[in-house]
């Protein structure tokens, strides 16, 4: 037979859990929220996978969803008075949104910014990746660090043999060319250094034999045919993909996780 100390525990730890579960339950809906905003405008798909903004996110958002409902579990008790109690989960609730926007700002600054052709590839270009000394030269056509996904850019030629040397130490210095704006150019300037290098997909069906179907996939579900495509390598922040291209126009139509180095 239940004593009644123990039944008041019981009916304590049901509020708590009761009040745990709600706290979960908003947080979720904070936590989709600023998903929309992560994966719809600052790692839209493939960045997303390319630039690990899936296990990052998951990371901050796991963290912050978890704990702060295992807070309200261990506090919350209606025996405390309403001004105290108040004040606690005011204190949970201020900690954890604190936590959240230090994990936005992270995610934040981690993003992908750009999709630079560099010579013979693409290279994403993430936020904290551009040097933020030379954003006064970038080209006035050029947004710095866009806020609604990556655009597309291409790294211009150089000036001059001073200039490819400079740049070349600098980028041996861990400074990629991509990452400058000031070699920054539009992307439609670069067509034909695009369309040179580029290569036939065909090429990269005969390379991986046991890759074709799944190129064929990618290009059609793209609407496009393989043997009228090409592709250029493209270097991301931990691995390395394949950017398929229109032989016509440089468009970039597609993505596949394809190391074609």
């Amino acid at each position: 037979m239940l004593t009644m100390e123990h039944h008041t525990s019981m009916i304590n730890w049901t509020e708590r859990a009761r009040a745990a579960g709600i706290h979960f339950g908003l947080s979720a809906l904070i936590a989709g929220a600023a998903g929309l905003l992560v994966f719809g405008l600052w790692y839209p798909y493939p960045y997303r996978e390319i630039s690990g903004g899936r296990e990052l996110f998951l990371l901050v958002v796991s963290v912050d969803v978890i704990l702060g409902p295992l807070i309200t579990l261990a506090i919350f008790d209606r025996r405390k008075p309403w001004r105290e109690l108040r004040m606690d989960l005011a204190m949970v609730v201020a900690i954890q949104l604190a936590a959240l926007g230090y994990g936005m700002w992270t995610v934040s600054v981690a993003r992908p910014v750009h999709l630079v052709f560099e010579f013979d590839r693409f290279r994403v270009v993430h936020a904290i990746d551009v040097d933020e000394g030379l954003l006064a030269k970038k080209p006035a056509n050029v947004q710095a660090m866009p806020l609604a996904g990556p655009t597309l850019l291409a790294v211009r030629p150089f000036k001059n043999a001073a200039e490819h040397a400079e740049a070349t130490m600098a980028a041996l210095g861990g400074v990629e060319l991509a990452a400058r704006p000031d070699l920054w150019q539009p992307y439609p300037s670069a067509k034909a250094e695009v369309l040179k290098a580029a290569k036939p997909v065909s090429q990269l069906k005969t390379r991986f034999p046991a890759q074709a179907a799944s190129v064929d996939a990618v290009l059609q579900k793209a609407g496009r045919k393989a043997e009228a495509m090409a592709y250029l390598p493209l270097v991301g922040r931990k691995d390395f993909w394949t950017a398929f291209v229109d032989p016509a126009t440089a468009d970039v139509v597609a993505f596949m996780h394809l190391d074609s180095f």
